[in-house]
């Protein structure tokens, strides 16, 4: 299967701040990711739009996410409530036998579940990104929630996710979204929708056929 491959444009520094839709509203050139999918599921996904660029400092990323109807479990700020809600999330591997892999879940509140993880769902939930290293905010309308965040290129490196070959320097990573649709039942239960099919028989992120490429431009 071919890797599908997103070119990351390079933006001057000049201090760039995110406020929830800063990269929506000022970075309108960017590329876009927009083919995202449901494999293990028929109901139409509505819009989603990914972007991100980078400086000599920081990788940004925003989500734009179409949703009416956006569920966020408040009962605390635990993992577990963050994890019963829609969000947004980032993969990064630092090689195809994950081994380990950084996975970042963010919901509509920017609520931030981050942790490092090995095969077969091995999770370490002791680890965190630095908090001096990333960052942050989201912003929500009727129709939609835009999720937006910045990470140092400094951590990247020390994490060995940014890397280098021949072609320049380039990233491994995963895009997905969770959604939680009332069943039949009236009970909340997620739609899982990836950038990349990982032909798997069940809805399934954490294998190494969901990522896809992110080259960075000079």
């Amino acid at each position: 299967m071919k890797k599908k491959i997103y070119n990351v444009k390079k933006i001057p520094d000049k201090n760039f701040k995110i406020e929830g839709n800063t990269i929506t509203t000022q970075l309108s050139t960017l590329n876009t990711v927009s083919n995202f999918v449901s494999p293990w599921d028929n109901n139409p996904i509505q819009p989603i739009i990914f972007k991100a660029c980078y400086d000599n400092s920081f990788f940004y990323f925003s989500f734009q996410v179409n949703d009416n109807d956006v569920y966020t479990q408040l009962a605390d700020d635990t993992r577990e409530s963050i994890n019963q809600s829609d969000r947004v999330e980032l993969f990064f591997r630092i090689n195809d036998s994950l081994t380990p892999y950084y996975c970042l879940e963010i919901d509509s509140k920017a609520r931030i579940m981050d942790f490092k993880a090995l095969p077969n769902r091995k999770f370490d939930f002791n680890w965190s990104w630095d908090k001096s290293e990333i960052e942050v905010k989201s912003y929500h309308a009727l129709d939609r929630f835009i999720v937006e965040g910045k990470l140092s290129i400094k951590s990247l490196k020390d994490l060995n996710i940014l890397k280098k070959d021949n072609f320049g320097a380039y990233m491994e990573v995963g895009l997905y979204r969770a959604k939680y649709m009332l069943n039949k039942q009236k009970v909340r239960e997620p739609i899982w929708i990836t950038w990349v099919d990982p032909n798997f028989p069940t809805p399934e992120f954490h294998t190494p056929n969901s990522f896809g490429l992110f080259r960075f431009l000079d």
